[in-house]
Formats: C-alpha cells, sequence, structure tokens
C-alpha cells in the first residue's frame, strides 16, 4: 500500500499539483491547528511532520500510538454477486475463497504481469471493500471499472475518509470509543457505529506494528480524531514517519520499491499469490500477465532481480537511487528507499540485486555522493512485525 500499500510517503516523485490545485482532506483545518508542516502528496497538502519532529513520531508510533490522515488514498465498493469473481481475474490473489470480515493484500497487474498498484480488499458480505494507493487512485478506479464494470457495480466512495491508528497500545486508545473493537485480530474489519456514524474497521495498517484502520464518513472524521487524539496515548504522525516505520517493517512504497517495471515475484512478493492462484491451484492463472509470473514462481521464467533489503556497515544513509555496486565495481543494482532507521539505529535500504547477489550476508557497494559504502543483504522485517493474530 497502500500501499498505499498501501499510503506510505515518499515526496519527491509521487504525483504531485500545484498549491493552487492541491486538494484538501477533512482534517486539514485539524494538521493546521496541530502545527503540521504540510506538503503536496497524490495531489493532496499533507502533512509530512507535526512539530514533534519525524524521529520522536516514529519513536512513539513505535511506543504507543499515532494517528495517521491517510484519506488520500481511494476507498471503493464492489457490489454484485460477480464482484469477487470479477475482480479476482485482475488479480494473482484469491478473492473468491476470502471469507467474509477477512481482509486480504492483493496487487493490480499489467498484461505483462507488472505491478499497477498494490491495495487491501475486505469481504463485507454484501460488497468488497477495496482501498487504494492515493497517487494511483484516479487510475486505478478507471482500469476496474473499465475491465469488470460489466460485471459488477464499481463504487468510488470519495465521501469518505480514512484515519490509520497504529502502535501497541491502539487498541487500548480505540477500545475506549469503539468497546469491542478489541476483539478483532489481524487482517480482519467489521463495522461500528460512533455517535451516529458507520465506521469500517480492519486490524491492519502499514508500519509493522498493531493498529487499526478506520474509514469514516468525512463530516465526522475532524470530530472522531479528535476524540481519538483525546486519549492519552495518541499522537499526530505525519508521513515522514509513515515512510521511516514501513521501511523498517519491509513493506514496500509504491513508486519506489514496486511499480510498472517489477512484477510480483521480482517484488519478492511471492506471498501475496495463494496456492489456488498458481501452477496446479484449482483456480490457476487467469489474470493478466499469468504466463510470466506463474513461470517466474515455478522457476520455468528466469528473474533478472529480486528485492532485498539492505543494511549499510557505516552509519551513512543510503537513500532512493544510490547505485549497487559488486566486488569488481560493476554497477549491479540500485536502492529504492532507504534511510537511518529511527528505531534500528542503523541506516536500512530497499533495492533490487541479480539473484547471484540476493541472498542474505551478501556484500555490495552503495555509491554514495561519490564515496563507496558497504552494504550486507538483510532479511526483512529489519525489526520484528508486531501484528496481533490473536
Amino acid at each position: 500500500m497502500v500501499s498505499n500499500a498501501p499510503g506510505a510517503t515518499r515526496v519527491s516523485t509521487q504525483e504531485q499539483a500545484s498549491p493552487q490545485e492541491l486538494l484538501k482532506t477533512p482534517l486539514h483545518a485539524l494538521h493546521l491547528e496541530l502545527g503540521a508542516r504540510m506538503v503536496p502528496f497524490a495531489g493532496y497538502s499533507m502533512p509530512v511532520q507535526y512539530p514533534a519532529g519525524l524521529m520522536a513520531e516514529h519513536l512513539h508510533t513505535r511506543d504507543a500510538a499515532g494517528l495517521f490522515d491517510v484519506s488520500h488514498m481511494g476507498q471503493l465498493r464492489l457490489v454484485g454477486p460477480d464482484a469477487a469473481a470479477a475482480f479476482e481475474t485482475l488479480m494473482p490473489v484469491d478473492v473468491v475463497d476470502l471469507p467474509v470480515g477477512k481482509q486480504r493484500y492483493g496487487l493490480l497487474l499489467t498484461e505483462e504481469g507488472t505491478i499497477i498498484d498494490d491495495l487491501m480488499f475486505a469481504n463485507r458480505g454484501d460488497d468488497i471493500f477495496v482501498i487504494v494507493n492515493g497517487a494511483c487512485k484516479a487510475g486505478d478506479i478507471a482500469h476496474i471499472q473499465s475491465r469488470i464494470g460489466m460485471r459488477c457495480q464499481v463504487i468510488p466512495m470519495p465521501e469518505r475518509a480514512l484515519l490509520a491508528l497504529q502502535g501497541p497500545k491502539a487498541v487500548d486508545a480505540l477500545q475506549r470509543l469503539l468497546p469491542g473493537v478489541a476483539k478483532l485480530v489481524f487482517m480482519t474489519g467489521e463495522r461500528f457505529a460512533w455517535q451516529g456514524a458507520e465506521l469500517f474497521i480492519t486490524r491492519s495498517g502499514y508500519t509493522g506494528e498493531d493498529g487499526f484502520e478506520i474509514s469514516v464518513p468525512a463530516g465526522q472524521a475532524d470530530a472522531f480524531a479528535r476524540a481519538l487524539m483525546a486519549q492519552p496515548e495518541v499522537k499526530p504522525i505525519g508521513l515522514g514517519a509513515r515512510n521511516s516505520l514501513r521501511l523498517e517493517a519491509g513493506l514496500c512504497l509504491y513508486g519506489n520499491d514496486i511499480d510498472t517495471t517489477t512484477t510480483p515475484v521480482e517484488a519478492a512478493l511471492n506471498w501475496a499469490i495463494q496456492k489456488v492462484r498458481r501452477t496446479g491451484g484449482a483456480r490457476a492463472g487467469g489474470f493478466p500477465g499469468a504466463d510470466k509470473v506463474l513461470g517466474q514462481l515455478d522457476g520455468t521464467v528466469p528473474l533478472a532481480r529480486k528485492r532485498v533489503g539492505l543494511v549499510a556497515l557505516e552509519r551513512v544513509p543510503v537513500r532512493e537511487h544510490t547505485e549497487l555496486q559488486d566486488a569488481q565495481g560493476a554497477r549491479v543494482g540500485e536502492v529504492t528507499s532507504g534511510l537511518l532507521g529511527p528505531s534500528t539505529g542503523k541506516p536500512v535500504a530497499m533495492g533490487y540485486l541479480p539473484p547471484a547477489l540476493a541472498a542474505a550476508g551478501t556484500r555490495v557497494t552503495a555509491v554514495v555522493r561519490g564515496k563507496p559504502v558497504p552494504m550486507e543483504v538483510s532479511a526483512m522485517p529489519f525489526i520484528p512485525n508486531r501484528y496481533y493474530r490473536g
């Protein structure tokens, strides 16, 4: 996500608009009141950080509960008896068998098997609820509408805001407002009511921590956010810390780590492709680029590169687009996301390397402002995920 999933951040190359064109989320006035530094992101004016700063916001989310405005992301409903089967034709993911009340990560693919966007979807019984990345939402909705709009209703939901409450104490804060929410476990969702407003809440997020994503009517978003902020565990968190949190958690940012040049297998997202959609499965293939993606999974189509985690062996942040070289000084890859991890205390990154160099422990060299920085391929996540599974 996100990513987005979906919704993590990098301000420099995501879809942007000039200041007079920027959209505002329903929490815009609250961000200004809280002293946020606002930046253009995905066509919206969004908070990159608050006065406490990125480091403090990151660590607070790891220790307590952070509130994120992710209302720039796209929400939509797929409605009709054929919705699940139709949606499944667009992704290498099991949609049909997803039980009511469960959520899953998905990938929209091109005909070449590369990634249009990553997303989250939940089976709510009467519809499939979908969240797509902010910078991609117009294109995603048009793509879905054009391909399956004749089989089900594709209903965008611009009238709703989206909040994320993340961290080990998120459940304590949210439970006071919504008794019963603690019964949710990771990747499940349910409808709740708050002061007459219908909320849809999933126990998920994009930080590696326990937490929740909350779809709320735009008109009640400010009041609900203020009610959360009144809880002692909760502080506002901007896009900057969202980025550092998701990177430490080993989670992809669309536009950096995955895009229409990468396949799910190159991106090491094999776990997102269930057995039923793989070669030999009951509903194998039938999605765009299936021959290539399934061939890469089976090993019959070779991989030229693979996404890996990287840790710098010197205390030098290694950022996106940094060249990676082998022991002979030949270019072998590139960093796609990187920073000094506030929780890890060391520079961490993601990038792409040839499969022969992708094993944990392999040494490569990053070229940072003309100087070599040794790096080692590392397993991800860089810190343990703490999702609540019951």
